[in-house]
């Protein structure tokens, strides 16, 4: 049983609390209210952020010192909306929110993760047909370990995970938004992610 802090109250963060309080954690999601977030944070081991992805640097830089040894998933990517609503552009080119995160956080470690598909997934990666992939960046080994423990309570299988190495290998795994707005105009918001064949 791990102390989780979730970030983010939406259809994301939601799921994902759900689906470790069912696997045994000890999870609190923090309110929309002053001061809930640093709160949650100052007593979590591993805080999840899954807050929208284009205020998350000033959301959780603000918390620097609640987050000081912590570990930080993130699970969001920052992009600009298109007129649909859907991602249009990457804020942060040549970069990524993770690697912002992480030089903002220097006493945090931050891992990217699950976040090449739609939400459904994260927590039901067996309701699809075909088997789908996760990928792990982050700088700390110690940090990526825990979090793969995570996933496979989050019922994803050992061979689905992929370390992709240090946090800048994260510039990969968000730009592979850019996919997203048009597979849903394409084929609706059937749940999906991105799969390594092999």
């Amino acid at each position: 049983m791990t102390k989780i802090a979730v970030l983010g109250n939406g259809r994301v963060g939601g799921n994902l609390a759900a689906a470790l309080a069912r696997a045994g954690h000890e999870v609190t999601v923090a309110a929309r209210t002053p001061g809930a977030a640093a709160d949650a944070a100052r007593t979590a081991r591993i805080v999840i952020n899954a807050t929208p992805g284009a205020g998350s640097l000033d959301r959780l830089a603000a918390l620097r010192e609640e987050l000081r040894d912590t570990i930080l998933v993130d699970v969001s990517n920052a992009t600009t909306d298109g007129p649909d609503g859907l991602p249009a552009d990457l804020i942060y080119p040549g970069s990524s929110l993770a690697e912002q995160l992480q030089q903002a956080l220097p006493e945090t470690r931050v891992v990217k993760t699950l976040n090449t598909m739609l939400f459904p997934v994260m927590t039901s990666p067996d309701t699809l047909a075909q088997t789908p992939t996760v990928f792990l960046s982050g700088e700390d080994a110690q940090a990526k370990e825990s979090v793969r423990v995570l996933l496979t309570d989050l019922g994803w299988q050992k061979e689905w995970i992929t370390d992709l190495g240090g946090i800048q290998t994260a510039r990969a795994t968000e730009a592979a938004i850019l996919f997203v707005p048009h597979v849903i105009r394409a084929t609706g918001f059937t749940p999906f992610a991105i799969s390594i064949a092999r």
